[in-house]
């Protein structure tokens, strides 16, 4: 054991833990955002609760711009283990609310596989499967497919995100047994591409869908 504890210091010397915001060393022994920049963070609260036709609640942690450089680094920049930092701050906020759902199962925001493949790695994938792990619910990894490489809903206006997610994703199983199940995603913004999923879900007999998300807003 004390092997272990002059080890994991020593690691703490030579790659410290860096913030998901400002990405400066945190002091040794902390974890996630350091004090200066979890005081620049933006808790939507209230206002974060939302519901689409097929979704039943959807809740939304930060506002995207106070989080934005730590989005982009779990996003693009390979900074995967942010996803345990980011599932603890959603279960610390919105964990309480989260339980009361019930859910059986938790999915996440499939990528296509040509872009999974060009970036390695779901970042929501990453975060449900963190998340399920507080929450001790199931992740379902490949419960829903994408097969349509669409193009990012930012760069569409509204007529064409409809067209654009229409027929994106496809169920990998038929025989549905959930009844209940949350979508994770990391930026929620229109809310289409989660109202597409809920409804292919809903109509394979999932009766409730919500979705959590780690950061949204108009921004996003």
């Amino acid at each position: 054991m004390r092997l272990k504890i002059v080890w994991e210091f020593l690691l703490g010397l030579l790659f410290p833990e860096r913030c998901p915001l400002c990405d400066e060393p945190v002091k040794t022994g902390e974890k996630g955002f350091c004090r200066e920049c979890r005081k620049k963070l933006r808790i939507v609260g209230e206002g974060g609760k939302m519901k689409r036709e097929h979704v039943a609640e959807v809740r939304v942690l930060y506002e995207y711009p106070s989080v934005a450089p730590a989005v982009y680094r779990f996003k693009y920049s390979g900074r995967k283990r942010y996803a345990a930092v980011f599932a603890k701050e959603i279960y610390d906020e919105l964990g309480e609310v989260i339980k009361t759902w019930r859910a059986d199962g938790i999915i996440a925001v499939p990528l296509h596989p040509k872009r999974l493949r060009k970036r390695g790695y779901n970042q929501a994938a990453l975060l449900a499967k963190e998340l399920s792990k507080y929450l001790g619910v199931p992740f379902y990894s490949s419960l829903v497919q994408r097969i349509k490489n669409t193009v990012p809903l930012k760069e569409l206006n509204a007529s064409e995100r409809q067209n654009n997610l229409k027929k994106a994703f496809k169920m990998c199983q038929n025989d549905v047994k959930l009844n209940t199940i949350i979508i994770v995603d990391d930026i929620y913004t229109t809310g289409q591409t989660v109202e597409e999923m809920a409804k292919l879900l809903w109509f394979h007999g999932v009766k409730q869908i919500y979705v959590v998300a780690l950061a949204g807003g108009s921004d996003a």
